[in-house]
């Protein structure tokens, strides 16, 4: 069965066809996409204000595409918080953002915030505190997906089994792992629609943990996952997971309005997660930005192995694939040696 992000006008359409993504036999891969890459001096506001904005000017200037107002006049920014304090998109990191976006055009109601959980997120400072009612994003709305108000009932993914991949990893990934879901559980997930109906382009800023089901929690689970409903069957049936977050970032009508992955290593866990647990978190001073996604998880993976391997765990399990589906379908490339990083500073 085909994966489907459906829109009814009396039809479903399926709008996602992956294949097109796949470059054909025989034929050269185009060139990664770069990475950006700069150090922090420290974690503060300052720092990330003037790091952001040079790392978006080099990409303005690279790629001669323009973080300017559009037809909607709107900007969406996908955090995460759901690891709770301690490993959450940090938040001066989104301030730079919002600051940069500002120096463009936008205005504060026109940057959005989109967030899963309503607890994770006023418990990381994203939503104001019960308490005093503070909140650092006085202006910018921020949508909980969880509230239910934010998915659309005629955009949705469809696709309960990986049958399009290799069929070597499609085996080994359902190898001893039954089906313990409903056919109806297994159907759909809805898309929160607000990034890419709503927005002239939206940012993806991830926080990176390991997970059992996943292999990577970074920049493309924080994309398609973590912006769906519906989404604790595919950890019912473990083996769909993977395939699920592939075929999901590779949905055209998500990828047109993706501007760019934004990602800190400021705090990252290299196994638990995603349960925060700070034995096994790390921090570099580096900021990466690429429209790679499936570059920047594989860069993240790689040292999350070294430090693994350094503390006497065996590495991220080689059999979740989530990544090279994901380059399979022409999301990005999983291959860190051939990375294009480009300092900047």
């Amino acid at each position: 069965m085909r994966p489907f992000l459906a829109l009814l006008l009396g039809l479903v359409l399926p709008l996602a066809c992956p294949h097109a993504a796949t470059p054909a036999a025989g034929t050269k891969a185009a060139a990664p996409e770069p990475v950006w890459e700069t150090r922090l001096a420290a974690f503060d506001e300052a720092t990330y204000d003037q790091k952001v904005e040079k790392m978006i000017v080099a990409f303005e200037e690279a790629t001669g595409r323009k973080l300017v107002p559009g037809e909607k006049k709107k900007a969406g920014l996908k955090i995460y918080a759901d690891s709770g304090p301690g490993l959450s998109t940090p938040v001066p990191l989104v301030k730079a953002v919002i600051n940069a976006l500002k120096r463009r055009g936008f205005t504060n109601e026109n940057i959005f915030l989109v967030g899963l959980n309503a607890l994770r997120l006023r418990m990381t400072g994203y939503l104001p505190s019960l308490v005093s009612g503070q909140t650092p994003f006085f202006g910018n709305p921020v949508y909980v997906l969880e509230s239910g108000r934010f998915y659309d009932p005629v955009w949705f993914y469809d696709s309960p089994l990986p049958q399009r991949f290799d069929p070597i990893f499609a085996e080994k990934q359902t190898e001893g792992v039954p089906n313990t879901s409903t056919k109806d559980q297994d159907r759909k997930s809805f898309l929160a629609t607000p990034l890419f109906l709503d927005a002239d382009f939206w940012i993806n800023l991830p926080v990176y943990t390991d997970h059992p089901t996943l292999g990577i929690n970074g920049a493309l689970v924080n994309a398609t996952l973590w912006n769906a409903s519906n989404t604790a069957r595919f950890f019912r049936s473990p083996a769909n997971a993977p395939a699920a977050v592939a075929e999901m970032s590779a949905i055209p009508e998500l990828r047109q309005t993706w501007m760019f992955t934004l990602a800190s290593l400021e705090n990252y866990q290299f196994i638990g997660g995603p349960f925060f647990n700070s034995l096994y978190t790390r921090s570099e001073p580096l900021l990466w930005l690429s429209r790679d996604p499936v570059m920047l998880d594989a860069l993240v993976r790689d040292r999350m192995n070294a430090h693994r391997k350094k503390e006497g765990f065996v590495p991220v399990d080689e059999e979740i694939r989530t990544l090279e589906f994901a380059e399979t379908l022409g999301v990005g490339s999983t291959k860190t040696k051939q990375a294009r990083m480009i300092p900047v500073e």
